[in-house]
């Protein structure tokens, strides 16, 4: 089982996840970031250092976040890998917590 990232991370994209990796299992969008379900080993550490509450176990992704199973699988074949920590988009404080940000997830 592998770990999934969901909306919330839209607009954000707070990288503490990605410092705690052992893995490397991070990929990096525009604005998202996203888990290779390939590479996850469910360590779970990436889960408390998300600011943004972002980030489920597969099987407990919330009813309406399911997409973001397939999303991060096919998103994490063609984005690169990150491997440290960045700084957050500019507007990740406000973002953080917004509803609705599907429709703004840059592919």
């Amino acid at each position: 089982m592998a770990y999934v990232v969901t909306e919330n991370c839209i607009q954000c994209k707070y990288t503490d996840c990605v410092d705690v990796c052992p893995v490397d299992c991070f990929v990096e969008g525009p604005n998202f970031l996203a888990i290779n379900p390939d590479e996850c080993i469910d360590c779970t550490l990436c889960v408390a250092e998300c600011p943004a509450e972002a980030i489920y176990a597969e099987d407990d992704v919330p009813a309406d976040q399911q997409e973001f199973i397939a999303l991060n699988a096919r998103l994490s074949a063609i984005w690169p890998t990150i491997t440290g920590r960045k700084d957050p988009l500019p507007d990740a404080d406000s973002n953080n917590g917004k509803a609705g940000k599907r429709d703004l997830l840059v592919e």
